[in-house]
């Protein structure tokens, strides 16, 4: 394959301000395990029957040992940033106290990044809560916001002037709804009483960590990252439409409307009482403070179908779809994209995740995977309509540098763009890989 991806000459996004980047996150590539506390991701994989290949995050891609080397091949892809996630429990003690050998371990990234000009995007949150937090009650315990806003004042202050740009939290639907309402990430908890009531305790942590890092970090661009999958109705019908947009005030405008706005949407009127999270007073104006950016990651969209037991039912999602069972559907990102720019006074937005699993083998040492490479190819598009649209987008980063730890999947899904053999851990940069460098060093 020797397709390079393209966008029309006369794209924003060709221009050297554009940034271009590849993301990853701490317990999905690190290992390292025994260098820092335990967390809820260890103790999920220690649960049978929660991760489909029985697997967990012990040694990942060894990135704890093989950082030096993941940097160059970072730096030989010639991105202008790398988004990481640094590891709550590898930097803090049990006593709320820095852990200077796991600071280093950052520190040392960090520096390196700088000296080669590659911007670091620091993802503070992505997922790996210590279990000792765990155990006082997680999320569902308001105190653990102001542990999580006490850890970003520590470890912001000592990252002093190494970091770009924060984001607070990853993704607080996954943290919320998969893990304490559905149950199937860490922590594993399953009832309808749980998802919005650690949800507010994300954001709670989001808005405390976001007035710390005024103060500490004024310099760094500063804002979270949401996850977002636009909700299609299944039919015309006005039944159908309405459980469409009930799902995607669930789903997706419960975690920007009250960054944006300082409320939830109007459907917790219609939640029984025990689901509604516990506001407490001057709570959404913390949420609410302002942020230099949005990081927004887009893989896929939902349909939905009216449902007289639920408020909507999603329907088996059409062909193509990737290995992991999504639709390819790239339209639904221009439309995200400029709906969350009419609906809200947005600050710039990053693409901080895009990318596709793919079922990738290698082949006489080269991984021709012409099924990301199209992904892709339209994606980036998508994004440039947008663009054209009035949205303003200021960087675009794929998900991800490398295979790794898919969570509940285990390492059978493949999203990297760098073919990682986890018995050698030898590391191939896939067809894909060498496209995004050709559109990076082209413009």
């Amino acid at each position: 394959m020797t397709a390079k991806l393209s966008l029309p000459q006369s794209s924003k996004m060709l221009s050297k301000d554009f940034v271009y980047g590849v993301a990853t996150a701490s317990f999905q590539i690190e290992g390292g395990a025994s260098k820092r506390l335990p967390c809820i991701w260890d103790t999920f994989c220690d649960t049978p029957n929660k991760v489909v290949d029985g697997s967990n995050g012990q040694t990942a891609c060894d990135h704890f040992h093989l950082w030096k080397e993941d940097i160059a091949l970072i730096d030989s892809l010639g991105v202008d940033a790398y988004r990481l996630s640094i590891s709550w429990p590898r930097v803090i003690t049990k006593e709320g106290k820095l852990n200077p050998e796991g600071v280093q371990f950052y520190t040392n990234i960090l520096e390196s990044l700088k000296s080669r000009n590659i911007k670091a995007f620091v993802t503070l949150y992505h997922w790996d809560l210590p279990q000792y937090l765990e155990d006082e009650g997680g999320w569902l315990n308001r105190n653990t916001a102001y542990k999580f806003r006490d850890y970003v004042e520590l470890i912001s202050t000592a990252f002093g002037d190494l970091v770009h740009s924060y984001a607070t939290l990853n993704e607080p639907f996954c943290s919320s709804f998969l893990g304490y309402e559905v149950g199937v990430h860490a922590p594993g908890k399953v009832g309808k009483e749980y998802g919005r009531k650690a949800a507010h305790h994300l954001l709670l942590a989001h808005g405390l960590a976001m007035q710390v890092l005024a103060k500490t970090s004024p310099n760094t661009k500063n804002g979270i990252v949401l996850n977002f999958t636009p909700c299609y109705s299944e039919t015309d019908s006005a039944a159908d439409k309405q459980a469409a947009a009930f799902a995607d005030d669930y789903f997706n405008q419960w975690y920007i409307q009250p960054i944006y706005e300082g409320k939830y949407p109007d459907i917790i009127n219609k939640l029984p009482i025990a689901h509604r999270p516990d506001i407490v007073e001057g709570d959404m104006e913390i949420i609410s403070q302002p942020t230099d950016y949005l990081g927004v990651n887009f893989y896929t969209r939902a349909i939905y179908r009216y449902d007289d037991k639920e408020y909507f039912f999603q329907i088996e999602p059409p062909e193509p779809r990737t290995d992991i069972g999504w639709e390819i559907y790239p339209q639904a990102f221009t439309d995200l994209l400029v709906s969350l720019n009419e609906k809200y006074s947005l600050p710039p937005i990053y693409i901080t995740e895009n990318g596709a699993s793919i079922d990738d083998v290698i082949v006489a040492g080269k991984v021709e995977d012409v099924r990301r490479f199209n992904y892709y190819q339209q994606h980036l598009n998508a994004v440039n309509d947008a663009i054209e649209k009035g949205v303003v987008v200021h960087g675009y980063f794929a998900w991800s540098l490398m295979d790794n730890f898919e969570w509940a999947e285990g390492y059978l899904k493949r999203f990297g763009i760098v073919y990682v053999d986890y018995d050698t851990q030898i590391r191939t940069i896939k067809q894909s890989g060498y496209a995004y460098k050709a559109l990076i060093s082209n413009r």
